[in-house]
């Protein structure tokens, strides 16, 4: 059964963050079809804009789904997020253009985000705690680590369709029908996610926690949101500021370097694609080893080290882009920001959700990642190509990725201990 919940969990989680991820990698596409204007930047963060309105709602869509999952249960909030990604992927993927219907397609384009970002807002939750209320006690780091290794996984897949489409297809050919395959793709989710994940069974520990309360003739969390505010503030402010840090690693080098390096460098799409798919890859293969790194050696030891490497890896290999734009020096920055950003993806869920007991676990992870996200992620790509235009200078996404760097090492200072027996005690609470 363990097999099958990482089985479910990963495939599940990639199929759904594989049709959240194809919007930002399609999204200069997009701005031509859905936004036009005279402006190319304008029109292109109008489509950033829009590609953030998903982020404004994943906060309300993760604590609803997240309730849903501490009240009936992690299986059944899994296949109703995984239900609503693929009805809003697959509308992105037959709307009309903006010259065939007119401002009716951008407002569809809205809706649609809109459900993707109240499906993606429970489906880190939701996947992260089945993973981790299955996995033995000891191993949690390293089987939680494949919640990101499935992101990654996603990512990595986007990217690679996004650079076999640009070097095979031509600009008529990929703005006519070439761009909008993934998305249709994208409507598969929906029947294979559900069968994949009903052959799983409820989370033990939920299952347990449910039982305990039965006995004591009480709910387990009759208001979940409600408790794990009033009990759990320095673990909800410690694990968003975790999440600042992590957000911001994926939304600046997954979704914004290759529109930067578009856009702002003149770097050939294909080869930017390709330097996502190869820095995606590489957190793919690293992931599992910080998990398990922070299994033995702690959660913090394992953040702080990714942090830190990431930070400088970051200042260095962005400047030798910006002063030397090559498809060489942007494979360089997501080969360097990479390998480290694992060491910070790896223990991410795992902190996230043991430093809350099972009552409400769900929904405190909803709550952290989400408010994350929605702050300082989603609008990324949007913030960063703003700043490029406000101060004309290209470094200008290097200042955002040092403020998150701070926010996250503010975070792992306030985390209630540095190892798992630690944090196991803190989850125990309630």
């Amino acid at each position: 059964m363990l097999r099958r919940v990482v089985i479910a969990s990963v495939l599940g989680n990639a199929f759904e963050w594989f049709d959240f991820a194809i919007y930002g990698l399609f999204a200069v596409t997009i701005a031509h079809l859905y936004f036009p204007g005279g402006d190319a930047v304008a029109s292109l963060m109008l489509t950033l804009a829009t590609f953030g309105v998903g982020f404004f709602v994943r906060p309300l869509g993760g604590v609803l789904l997240g309730i849903y999952g501490d009240r009936v249960g992690r299986k059944k909030a899994l296949s109703l997020t995984i239900a609503l990604m693929a009805l809003g992927t697959g509308m992105i993927g037959v709307l009309p253009t903006y010259a065939a219907i007119g401002m009716a397609a951008p407002i569809l384009v809205v809706i649609a985000r809109l459900i993707q970002g109240v499906s993606a807002g429970g489906e880190f939750s939701g996947a992260t705690t089945m993973l981790i209320e299955f996995a033995p006690r000891d191993r949690r780091g390293f089987f939680g680590s494949f919640q990101m290794c499935s992101q990654a996984l996603a990512f990595s897949l986007g990217s690679a369709v996004a650079f076999l489409l640009t070097r095979h297809l031509d600009a008529v050919q990929l703005q006519s029908w070439g761009w909008r395959l993934p998305f249709l793709a994208g409507i598969l989710v929906g029947p294979v996610g559900w069968i994949i994940r009903s052959k799983i069974d409820e989370s033990p520990e939920f299952l347990a926690c449910m039982a305990d309360a039965a006995r004591a003739d009480a709910h387990a969390a009759k208001a979940p949101l409600r408790d794990v505010l009033r009990q759990y503030p320095r673990e909800l402010v410690a694990s968003t500021a975790i999440c600042v840090v992590g957000t911001v690693s994926a939304y600046v080098f997954v979704f914004f370097l290759p529109i930067f390096a578009k856009q702002t460098l003149g770097i050939a799409a294909a080869d930017a694609n390709f330097a996502s798919f190869v820095g995606t890859a590489v957190i793919l293969v690293m992931c599992p080893f910080a998990g398990y790194l922070s299994d033995r050696v702690g959660r913090k030891a394992v953040l702080v080290f990714g942090m830190l490497g990431y930070g400088a890896a970051a200042w260095y290999c962005f400047g030798r882009l910006v002063a030397t734009p090559s498809a060489h020096t942007l494979l360089m920055l997501e080969l360097g920001v990479s390998v480290f950003m694992s060491f910070i993806w790896g223990p991410m869920p795992i902190i996230l959700t043991e430093v809350l007991p099972v009552s409400v676990r769900s929904t405190g992870a909803a709550l952290t990642y989400n408010v994350a996200v929605m702050m300082f992620g989603g609008l990324a790509p949007f913030i960063n190509t703003w700043l490029v235009k406000a101060t004309g200078s290209p470094l200008a996404p290097l200042y955002y990725v040092m403020f998150s760097i701070f926010v996250g090492c503010v975070g792992a200072a306030l985390l209630p201990g540095v190892r798992e027996p630690r944090l196991a005690v803190s989850s125990s609470r309630g």
